[in-house]
């Protein structure tokens, strides 16, 4: 008997072992708090455990881990395994994918926005781009196109953006600047004290992020319909980290990844859908750009801020036209396809 219980304990503790050596915890760096931005990051979470049995878990951290503008830096060093940040952030580190950040692409839809954003992660040049940071594009976090709140009188012709301090990134950035705006890149977690500081006239953002970092509470006004672009923020996985996880637990991820992007359009629907009814309840009046205007500010900022970048990428030997040219035949796809 006592042979029986030492074999027992023996194989007891083997499958202990066995059982953490494949269990596979994640951490996992976003930023502000739990909002729509996030949310197809913690369904893959979610969606990852539950096909692994709990045995692939992911710690979702909102700040905790790095500052936003250094989460790339941290995939690179692998100080955490999964992160999420906007190309607008650090345009030099990954040059590529701010090709979905031009102005004026004409993008309707969260739909098309995934699916420009997939074709574009899946080229040649942003794999080669992202390897230098030890980083594989898992998945994009899809925005509609960013407006403006602000303050005070509405700005609603171009001669009011002259001198307007806005909070725009990247290529929104140079689209307001390209009509005598004054663009500053604080990031979205600091936009709230840049308005309520007065450092900054009007702030451009999606709509969750509006509500997320309180800039809505600040607003007089809210542009419905500018549609300048929008600003493409990819998650990304450490090279290291994925290419060492097992074939099952792999597998787990690489499929949960458009489920959770499924369940992310669902659930940003929703809040686009009761949108009018924030506005109303916190008293933020809702403008109409006039078509004249936006033709206006698309032939002064369109053409000139995307043949700039194009000449900028190929002097950098990055495929700026090629790349361009798959934003835009992907657009076409998709609008025919729907």
């Amino acid at each position: 008997m006592k042979h029986l219980s030492a074999k027992l304990l023996g194989v007891a503790f083997i499958a202990s072992l066995a059982s953490e050596a494949a269990a596979t915890e994640w951490n996992v760096s976003v930023w502000g708090k739990r909002r729509a931005f996030t949310e197809h990051v913690e369904k893959l979470a979610e969606l990852v455990s539950a096909k692994t049995n709990g045995e692939f878990t992911m710690n979702v951290s909102y700040g905790g881990l790095s500052k936003n503008r250094e989460n790339l830096d941290g995939i690179s060093i692998g100080a955490f395994e999964m992160a999420q940040f906007c190309a607008g952030y650090h345009r030099d580190k990954n040059r590529v994918v701010t090709v979905l950040e031009l102005p004026f692409l004409g993008v309707e839809n969260l739909e098309q926005e995934v699916a420009v954003s997939a074709a574009v992660y899946a080229h040649p040049a942003a794999t080669k781009e992202m390897a230098q940071w030890n980083a594989k594009l898992l998945m994009t976090s899809p925005m509609p196109q960013y407006n403006l709140v602000g303050t005070g009188e509405p700005r609603t012709t171009l001669a009011d953006f002259e001198g307007m301090r806005v909070r725009a990134t990247g290529g929104l950035g140079d689209a307001f600047k390209a009509v005598g705006a004054v663009p500053t890149s604080v990031t979205s977690s600091e936009a709230y004290q840049a308005m309520e500081g007065g450092v900054v006239d009007t702030v451009a953002f999606a709509q969750h992020a509006h509500l997320s970092f309180g800039t809505i509470n600040q607003a007089d006004w809210w542009t419905a319909n500018l549609n300048p672009g929008t600003v493409n923020c990819p998650v990304v996985v450490n090279t290291d980290a994925y290419e060492a996880l097992s074939d099952e637990h792999r597998a787990a991820l690489d499929s949960s990844v458009p489920e959770a992007l499924d369940f992310y359009l669902e659930n940003y629907g929703k809040l686009l859908e009761r949108w009018d009814a924030v506005l109303a309840e916190k008293g933020v009046e809702k403008v109409m750009i006039s078509d004249d205007v936006i033709a206006e500010f698309r032939a002064k900022a369109a053409d000139p801020v995307r043949d700039a970048w194009i000449k900028d990428m190929e002097a950098q030997g990055i495929p700026g036209q090629e790349l361009y040219d798959l934003v835009v035949k992907t657009l076409a796809d998709a609008k025919a396809g729907s």
